[in-house]
């Protein structure tokens, strides 16, 4: 493969197949908006799943575990008596929302389009 090449461009750790696989969840992109457009940036784990509908507790565990470890938020255990953990997006994370609110600002807009499509056998659309 010649640098600068087409090939490389898309190579299987090429940038846009990194950031796709940030997005392979839909638990990742809708984390990322709640925190961002209704928290702030920072919120309470009870808080934050009863901000997201559908998300079971396991699965807003797992999420933000990985989301941790990714680099988008980070965690910290506020000293109370029962601890509390509270989730806040890092400066990555800050910069990864702007995208997503692309994609949330356009689905919004073109609901119509979406509404025409046929859905999915997993879809949990009435």
């Amino acid at each position: 493969m010649q640098p600068g090449t087409a090939d490389e461009e898309w190579r299987e750790d090429c940038a846009p197949r990194r950031v796709l696989e940030l997005f392979a969840t839909k638990w990742t992109s809708m984390v990322l908006h709640t925190l961002h457009a209704r928290h702030r940036g920072v919120a309470r784990t009870g808080v934050l799943q009863r901000s997201l509908p559908g998300i079971s507790k396991k699965m807003l565990t797992q999420t933000v575990r990985d989301m941790e470890a990714s680099g988008l938020l980070s965690r910290h255990v506020l000293s109370s008596i029962p601890p509390m953990v509270e989730y806040r997006l890092t400066d990555l994370g800050r910069r990864f929302v702007e995208p997503v609110d692309l994609l949330y600002r356009w689905g919004r807009d073109n609901a119509d389009a979406l509404d025409r499509l046929a859905p999915r056998p997993s879809s949990r659309r009435v």
